[in-house]
């Protein structure tokens, strides 16, 4: 485990030009339930970081999840088996409609390998279209979250090693009858995964309305959490050059920054213990590589007791958040200083999850995650 440490991005510069396509907004619109996630506001946070203000993108509860990657998971699946079909994306299909199409395709199995909330979206979006899911998971992964996956329906393997080598098992799995969805590339695999990240935009899509109909000052600063850099680059293809962008990776798992260091794509030795566990990656995909390497103004890399104390932050302005959930704002508590955060900084976080953990969460808080969050919203 490396040391706690603030990098400027050596390598900034022009992003590849990706516009957002709106039918993924169409898409996640045509969901039964959905509904954007909430902005809420965290003033005991501004205080920590003594800014004018942190606004939190609050995505523990997403279309019934505990996490946003059920946004990903859903646009890559359904352009998955469009393609399985040899059908055009658009108009697009409900689930009910697209389930039907595949009757005569079955038996068909999603595999995916994850550390948690990919897995359990992907297992979702099996149950919902009639398919079976077989979902790879690391040694280390939380009996809760296993619980959660079996909850969806999933059968489960546990793999001898990280999350990298569940990875490196799930791909082998791919044939006729087993559709891969990953939300990390390698060379010869990068379709799903670039449509991973062009789900997420829904998330900076909400941000954009919620911040112009409470009309608030734009943000200043945006922290984002990287794991393999789907997520990370989703927000960066939309937030880029109108706010610093602040990437943050626990120091058992950075992966991205020990990449911009290389000048290459860089796989770095385990163990990736992190209790951030939905960041737990070696090696970062090769098909958000571009834009994270590009777009992300400083990388941070923070241990777990700065998570722990963002968690206890977040949980004081009434957000839940689990370990990975708060790590952007660990980020920023762990180097407020030498980003130079003042009075005049508006702060843009994303809660990516909620208590995905319960006992974790317990034990770090201090007390249950309550059902439901209690922070205002905007």
């Amino acid at each position: 485990m490396g040391a706690p440490r603030l990098v400027r991005n050596p390598r900034r510069g022009r992003l590849p030009s990706h516009p957002i396509d709106p039918a993924v907004r169409d898409f996640h619109q045509g969901f039964p339930g959905y509904t954007p996630t909430p902005l809420r506001q965290a003033p005991q946070a501004a205080a920590a970081l003594r800014v004018g203000s942190v606004l939190v993108k609050d995505e523990s509860h997403r279309l019934d999840l505990p996490s946003f990657k059920v946004l990903g998971a859903s646009w890559a699946t359904y352009r998955l088996l469009c393609q399985r079909l040899g059908r055009a994306p658009q108009p697009i299909m409900s689930m009910t409609a697209l389930a039907g199409l595949l009757a005569s395709y079955r038996p068909l199995e999603l595999v995916a390998a994850t550390d948690g909330n990919h897995g359990r979206a992907v297992a979702r979006m099996a149950g919902r279209l009639g398919l079976t899911a077989h979902i790879l998971v690391p040694a280390d992964m939380a009996p809760a979250r296993i619980a959660a996956l079996q909850s969806e329906g999933a059968r489960v393997s546990v793999v001898d090693g990280g999350y990298d080598d569940a990875v490196m098992t799930s791909a082998a799995l791919a044939d006729d009858r087993h559709l891969v969805v990953s939300d990390t590339s390698w060379p010869g695999y990068s379709d799903v995964p670039g449509w991973v990240i062009d789900g997420y935009a829904t998330i900076a899509l909400e941000i954009e309305e919620q911040l112009a109909r409470a009309r608030l000052p734009y943000p200043s600063v945006v922290a984002l959490q990287i794991g393999v850099g789907a997520f990370a680059a989703a927000m960066v293809r939309h937030f880029e050059g109108r706010a610093q962008i602040v990437g943050v990776e626990p120091t058992a798992a950075d992966c991205v920054l020990a990449s911009v260091q290389a000048g290459a794509p860089t796989t770095i030795p385990g163990p990736q213990d992190s209790i951030m566990a939905g960041l737990n990656c070696g090696a970062p995909s090769l098909v958000a590589w571009p834009v994270v390497s590009a777009g992300i103004d400083v990388f941070a890399a923070v241990d777990d007791s700065d998570a722990e104390a963002a968690m206890r932050l977040l949980a004081a302005d009434g957000i839940v958040a689990g370990e990975s959930g708060a790590a952007g704002l660990a980020g920023l508590l762990a180097f407020r200083g030498e980003l130079g955060l003042s009075g005049r900084d508006q702060v843009l976080v994303v809660a990516t999850e909620g208590a995905t953990d319960p006992s974790a969460y317990s034990r770090i808080v201090g007390h249950p995650a309550p059902v439901a969050a209690v922070a205002t919203s905007i």
